[in-house]
Formats: structure tokens, sequence, C-alpha cells
């Protein structure tokens, strides 16, 4: 299920007819245990019609409320922050159980760098506040860092692509004689880790030599 904000209107805030729309869409997914890949840009409430948006139980705090619940039924949410999101907008991104942040674009924060100043004096750019380096790095509410909006599509992609492999069933077809030997030789990791046990290495040149096809995610890779 793909849930996509339009920045073009209003920031892709939430009016209360988009509120609507997305709830219906959670809605769906849940009952079909489809996946929610967010495609996030978003201003958060629209505060003019907040009145209309926030109070009721199926109102816009529905919508984290659903993530929630479809995450605890290990039905993934998937979060791509392809522009800045605020307040209620940052809270989707969020809560996702897997988040990728485009550099230069993606922004999650609750209140931006004019309310920022205008509260504390301070000046800050949108990128110090709660950018993609700040987030994939130190704070860790991301988990992916693309270089542009493609990659974090391709990122997406490759997501959704081993959703199967996360301790559901065997695909039909796939058996366990299903293997790719890795292109690194498994004889060199006698040579690879240090008999010293107090020195560091790489433990990816490990990894590569383990793994079908030396081929793994690393997430939070920048994380510090």
């Amino acid at each position: 299920m793909l849930v996509a904000n339009d920045p073009t209107v209003k920031g892709g805030s939430y009016f209360p007819i988009t509120v609507k729309k997305h709830l219906r869409a959670q809605e769906i997914a849940a009952q079909c245990k489809l996946p929610c890949i967010y495609l996030v840009d978003s201003g958060g409430a629209f505060l003019p019609k907040q009145a209309e948006v926030f109070p009721d139980k199926e109102n816009f705090g529905r919508i984290f409320y659903n993530q929630a619940v479809m995450s605890s039924e290990s039905i993934p949410q998937i979060a791509l922050v392809l522009g800045s999101c605020t307040a209620g907008g940052a809270y989707i991104p969020a809560m996702a159980d897997v988040s990728v942040m485009v550099k230069g674009n993606g922004t999650i924060f609750l209140a931006g760098p004019p309310l920022v100043k205008a509260a504390t004096g301070e000046e800050v750019s949108a990128e110090d506040l709660g950018g993609a380096t700040i987030h994939c790095r130190t704070s860790g509410v991301s988990d992916y860092f693309a270089h542009d909006e493609l990659h974090a599509l391709a990122i997406g992609r490759d997501i959704v692509k081993n959703l199967h492999m996360a301790g559901g069933p065997e695909v039909s077809g796939q058996t366990r004689a299903d293997y790719k030997e890795p292109l690194y030789d498994v004889k060199e990791l006698r040579t690879i880790a240090p008999t010293d046990l107090k020195q560091p290495f790489d433990v990816r040149s490990i990894i590569a030599r383990i793994l079908d096809g030396s081929e793994f995610d690393e997430f939070k890779k920048l994380h510090l």
C-alpha cells in the first residue's frame, strides 16, 4: 500500500479529507496484510482546519495508532522521507519500522528553523536541525541515508524485496538447497580475524565470506 504526500499542495499538509484517505488506505492494508510504504513530504496538519483534523478518534492521531498496531502485527511500515516533514508529518517516518532519508531534501522535526528562532533566538539550518545526516548518524531516527530521491526509491525497493525473508513462511518453490556461494573465499576467514581479541577488525570482511552471494543489508550503517 503506497501513501504519498503532494508537497505542491499546501506543503503536503493534512486536510480533513487527506486524513480520511490516509486512514482508509491503512484500513485496507491492515485487512489485507499489505506492507505500507509512505512517501513522506508533509507539513503535518493544515492548521487553519486543525479543529477538524485533530480531536476525534478517527482523526489525524489515528494514523500513528494504526502504524503502531500494524507494526505489532508484523505488517511492515516503511517510510521514504523525500522532503520536509514537520510536526505531525514527522511522526510518520519516526514511527515507521524502517525509515530512509534523502540528503539535502529530507528533514524530520516537530518545528522548523523559523519557530526555533522565534522561541530561542537561535539560527539553525533545516539540515542541521533535522536532516538526513543528523538522523542517520546521531539520533538514529532514520535507518538509511540516500543521496537523492532515486537512490531512496532504490533502497525502498530493496527493503520490499527482502521482506519475505524476515521470519515469514518459506516462499513457494524455494528450498534450502537454493543458495549462492560467497563471492569471497571462505578459506580466507582464518587470516582475517586476529588472534589478539583486543585488536579491532572489519567484521564486514567476515560477513562477506559467510553469506549467500556475499549479499547483506547494512542497517543503520552511519549510526554512531
